[in-house]
């Protein structure tokens, strides 16, 4: 739980690089993706986690523009990789400057619960961790090998002496 500002800025922060890290991996081809058949694809995947922050964030009270065109998804994954970096680094800015360590405490509803805002927060940081592992997976679903998160990717595992484990 985060009782400063600045603590859930650290965490966000590094999370969002490392989802950075994933979407910079991405291909226009790859946006294709589905799910399953009549699923999501992986492009409107990438586009609602980059989407959805803003109205997270509003749905909450905080001031910030949604994104342009949301419901339009971009077709090169450099767009919507460009759009989630400017987008994650406005709700920094938004959130340190909009609530105190203070509003942490304050609570609200949300999602039919009573919440306070730190918790509120924190439940952003993991939609979005929920939908970047999801993004992953479709990742090499398409053959892309995926950016290491918490840890190297299993190409990466010889660089560290260790052998793929047998399937």
């Amino acid at each position: 739980m985060y009782v400063t500002i600045s603590d859930f800025i650290k965490e966000w922060n590094k999370e969002a690089l490392l989802t950075q890290n994933v979407l910079d991996g991405l291909t226009d081809d790859s946006l294709k993706q589905k799910v399953y058949p009549e699923g999501r694809t992986l492009g409107r995947i990438v586009w609602h986690l980059t989407t959805c922050i803003p109205e997270y964030l509003v749905e909450f009270g905080l001031k910030i523009d949604e994104v342009k065109n949301a419901e339009n998804i971009p077709t090169t994954a450099k767009e919507i990789a460009e759009t989630f970096k400017s987008v994650s680094s406005y709700a920094a800015k938004v959130i340190e400057e909009q609530w105190t360590d203070g509003s942490l405490k304050e609570v609200q509803t949300a999602f039919g619960r009573e919440q306070s805002n730190a918790t509120i927060i924190m439940e952003l940081i993991k939609h979005t961790v929920h939908h970047r592992g999801q993004i992953t997976v479709l990742m090499r679903q398409v053959g892309i090998k995926p950016f290491g998160v918490y840890g190297p990717p299993k190409e990466d595992w010889i660089h560290l002496g260790v052998e793929n484990p047998p399937l």
